[in-house]
């Protein structure tokens, strides 16, 4: 079987397989606040239909996410690098630290926890601390 054969069969195979919900939150977050990519990341992987915000400070639904968070992404260079990501279910867990990217400060270790389904976010919940400067321990907050 020739390799353009192969590739193609083994790209077929991928594409037709459905994402679980870590690899959906994985690529969401990748783009969304790794990339700077907020508003292309909300049309690719937020419900259309449905998506139920509990952070207090952001409305409920995509286009919501598109005009705050994703416009304050684009403003503020927030960037965050992800230090974990945990799944169970359909339920996904990313702790992070942000910083934008004027900020003199150190960021903030942030948790955000996605509800997934039918391979889009439906659900968001997240807490934020900020690092501090000292510890009274020698661990990391990360």
């Amino acid at each position: 079987m020739k390799a353009t054969v192969l590739i193609a069969l083994l790209l077929a195979a991928t594409t037709a397989r459905a994402e679980t919900p870590k690899e959906v939150v994985a690529a969401f977050f990748e783009l969304a606040f790794v990339q700077g990519r907020a508003a292309e990341a909300a049309e690719r992987y937020i419900s259309a239909d449905k998506y139920i915000q509990h952070n207090p400070q952001a409305a409920d639904g995509r286009e919501a996410f598109v005009k705050g968070f994703g416009a304050y992404v684009q403003q503020s260079g927030l960037r965050c690098a992800v230090k974990r990501l945990v799944a169970e279910d359909d339920l996904v867990v990313v702790h992070s630290h942000c910083r934008e990217k004027a900020a003199k400060d150190r960021g903030s270790a942030v948790v955000d926890i996605f509800r997934v389904e039918g391979g889009k976010l439906v659900e968001h919940w997240d807490v934020e601390q900020a690092v501090p400067a000292r510890s009274a321990n020698k661990n990391t907050i990360f």
